[in-house]
């Protein structure tokens, strides 16, 4: 049986108003009883690099390494995974400690109960806390980040409302003076029936998020998209048990969409005032020694146990890298107040 099958839904079904994307999204991820903070988490639902392959932890291991150098070995080294879903990754984490194991604290940043039976080492909160000194990372929150969509008609952007029970969309106002703005600076294209996925929610999160750093790196993995490339009818789409659904914003669902991972890096760069490094998954993996190339064939001969390992490794890596699957993530490092180039290996 689905883990959804009697989940109630997150609002009241005898009013089901029409309401702008955003509100309804987030009404349906992180209410009580919402999809997000109910049920066995996101693994229960879509595949991520965390939970595809013990690879992505060993690499962030190596990360927090070279954050922990570059830091000067501080007395304490936070590790911060934010939207953390069921801890998965600092449990991973948690068993590949790095050098400096003694000095690392775990905090879970997320809205769902701490699970049961989760280490005692597991920091467990609902907000992202103040004064961290080491590594933020955020794999595949900020596209969970709810926002609003906007409609491009004859008299300019209006926002699309949606019904919670149908998912079906309606036309409502004009977009507000700062959604306009948003929108006027990174979706710039306009053809009537285009709409656009309206990210100043995301900026302002993550602007948030790189705040709470004294000194360290913030780390957002996504699925997003650059300048001329925005989707011209957004990315908005859901997941359940597996698969990709209509994105109705009910509770029963993930409700999602691409970052507009430029807009984002400004906006953190802002805060931190230095610059931030973009890359894809696959070079982030392959600067943390992520190879992908098949084992050679001798060593089947000689090591057949090794061989199938490493070839099974190879298989994880090559998934990883992809560029036509998660390999598409964007890794954005945000350093704060450090340079960026310290965090590269010697």
């Amino acid at each position: 049986m689905s883990p959804n099958a009697n989940r109630q839904p997150a609002y009241d079904e005898k009013t089901p108003t029409p309401t702008r994307w955003r509100a309804a999204t987030t009404r349906a991820l992180y209410a009580p009883g919402g999809f997000f903070v109910t049920g066995g988490g996101p693994a229960d639902h879509f595949r991520t690099s965390v939970n595809a392959s013990p690879i992505v932890a060993t690499a962030l291991a190596r990360l927090i390494d070279r954050v922990d150098a570059a830091l000067g070995r501080p007395e304490r080294l936070d590790v911060v995974d934010v939207g953390a879903g069921r801890g998965e990754l600092l449990v991973a984490l948690l068993g590949r400690r790095p050098p400096p194991a003694d000095r690392i604290r775990f905090t879970a940043v997320e809205l769902a109960p701490r699970p049961t039976g989760l280490p005692p080492e597991i920091g467990w909160v609902d907000t992202i806390p103040a004064g961290i000194t080491g590594l933020l990372v955020a794999t595949e929150w900020l596209d969970n980040v709810a926002l609003d969509v906007a409609g491009w008609t004859d008299d300019g952007w209006r926002y699309l409302l949606v019904d919670p029970v149908t998912g079906e969309e309606t036309l409502g106002g004009p977009v507000d003076p700062p959604d306009a703005e948003w929108l006027d600076a990174w979706w710039p294209r306009r053809v009537v029936g285009e709409r656009a996925e309206i990210g100043r929610s995301r900026d302002e999160a993550w602007a948030d998020a790189v705040r709470r750093l004294d000194r360290g790196m913030a780390l957002a993995v996504d699925y997003g998209h650059l300048g001329e490339a925005r989707p011209g009818q957004g990315s908005l789409t859901g997941y359940r048990d597996g698969r990709q659904v209509r994105p109705v914003p009910d509770g029963s669902c993930d409700v999602t969409a691409h970052v507009a991972v430029d807009s984002v890096a400004a906006a953190g760069a802002a805060v931190a005032g230095k610059p931030y490094s973009l890359v894809t998954q696959g070079e982030a993996l392959r600067s943390l020694g992520v190879d992908g190339r098949r084992p050679p064939l001798a060593l089947a001969s000689t090591d057949p146990a090794g061989y199938v390992r490493a070839l099974a490794a190879a298989g994880a890596a090559a998934e990883l890298t992809d560029p036509s699957g998660l390999g598409g993530h964007w890794w954005l490092r945000q350093p704060v107040g450090v340079d960026g180039d310290r965090f590269v290996a010697r």
